[in-house]
């Protein structure tokens, strides 16, 4: 499909992607690897097409979150290692992972038990071989993982397990974006610790990792043997005081078309609720994007756009299919013109998810999930990856 067809879109600039892949690259040892996060669509992004630009710049491994994902990864004809970084523990869900050649994170005893048993069945009727797994330890972020205190327990029974095979250790930080570093700092005190025991044990896993983008970017210390960037990949900064810390490009622009001009006289209300009223006659302009796409309601009133190199204001509730802008400031506005809601800083500092996401108080990571799969994802400077269309069924 041809970008002229569609009512709405994101384009995704995946020069940019390889351009940040590239510049967190320069930061990490030559034995570091980095690990592209594509979760949940690739942050919205379009995970086949940001995945292989990824690949090509310099990542060596995919997270997902989910086994769909990863299956939609491998159905793409891609062959790098995935881990899947959610809790799976159906047998099901382990016979599809074996399957997909998919790494699974083990999150306690029980699971990794669960996993032999199941694994061992297909082994018995040749169907696989060890698999690789990854085991999560919980340092603080009190979400999956076993505790750091038994980490060593934890390891030494999923050793001892013959389908199975370790392929990292890891943990993840919960606050490395605040300024003030003292969780950030237990936590690698804590992970500290376990490699230390796991040395006393005798065990020497094969990975080691807790960074995310957050972590990647406030300290070297961190990187272990691989690194995990999510936002920073998609070319976002996880806190305002990490901007100076290396050089991104977004990666994502928000576009859609006028599908009717007006003129309004002064006093006449817009949209529903009329919670905007012309101060002076003036030209309106509907286009074809709301709420359902993924532009928050929430933020009526309070945003601009480009049309033809001039900022505008979005005035009148935003609907669930249609916004509406303010056009007097340019008259040669006309239907089918494409107008910008996100877009790079060289057209205005507040077409940026940071801003939306401050209007909001919420968090970038949830601006750029919430663009719907009825959006085409538009891959741009890619000779050959020319359109992506995000998966919606």
């Amino acid at each position: 499909m041809l970008k002229q067809n569609h009512r709405a879109w994101v384009e995704i600039d995946l020069a940019a992607v390889k351009h940040n892949v590239r510049q967190l690259k320069q930061l990490l040892a030559p034995s570091t690897e980095l690990m592209a996060v594509v979760k949940a669509d690739a942050y919205g992004h379009g995970c086949i097409g940001v995945s292989q630009a990824a690949l090509e710049s310099g990542a060596t491994w995919l997270g997902v979150a989910t086994i769909p994902e990863g299956i939609q990864l491998r159905n793409a004809g891609i062959t790098a290692p995935i881990v899947i970084l959610g809790a799976t523990n159906s047998s099901d869900e382990i016979g599809t992972i074996a399957e997909y050649r998919l790494q699974p994170t083990i999150c306690n005893p029980k699971q990794a038990l669960v996993f032999h048993e199941v694994l061992l069945e297909k082994s018995a009727a040749k169907l696989l071989e060890k698999l690789p797994v990854h085991l999560s330890i919980d340092t603080g972020m009190s979400r999956l993982g076993t505790n750091w205190q038994s980490a060593v327990e934890f390891v030494r029974l999923v050793q001892s397990l013959p389908q199975l095979e370790i392929a990292s250790v890891y943990s993840h930080l919960a606050t490395a974006d605040d300024r003030d570093q003292s969780i950030l700092r237990l936590q690698q005190q804590r992970f500290e610790q376990v490699i230390a025991d796991l040395k006393v044990a005798g065990i020497d896993p094969p990975r080691l990792h807790l960074c995310n983008s957050a972590g990647m970017l406030t300290d070297r210390q961190l990187h272990y043997d691989l690194v995990r960037p999510g936002l920073a990949l998609y070319g976002l900064y996880p806190a305002p005081h990490l901007r100076t810390s290396v050089d991104l490009r977004p990666v994502m622009q928000v576009k859609a078309r006028i599908t009717q001009v007006k003129s309004i006289e002064a006093g006449t209300g817009v949209s529903y609720g009329h919670s905007f009223h012309a101060a002076q006659d003036m030209r309106i302009a509907t286009v074809a994007i709301g709420y359902a796409d993924g532009i928050p309601r929430g933020l009526s009133n309070q945003i601009s756009v480009a049309l033809h190199g001039k900022i505008i204001p979005q005035i009148g509730t935003i609907t669930m299919d249609q916004t509406l802008i303010d056009v007097s400031a340019v008259p040669d506005a006309e239907v089918g013109d494409v107008v910008t809601f996100l877009g790079h800083a060289e057209l205005s500092p507040d077409l940026n998810v940071d801003k939306w996401a401050e209007i909001l108080g919420t968090i970038s990571w949830e601006i750029l999930c919430g663009f719907k799969h009825r959006l085409p994802r538009i891959c741009i400077n890619q000779p050959d990856l020319v359109s992506y269309q995000a998966i919606s069924k």
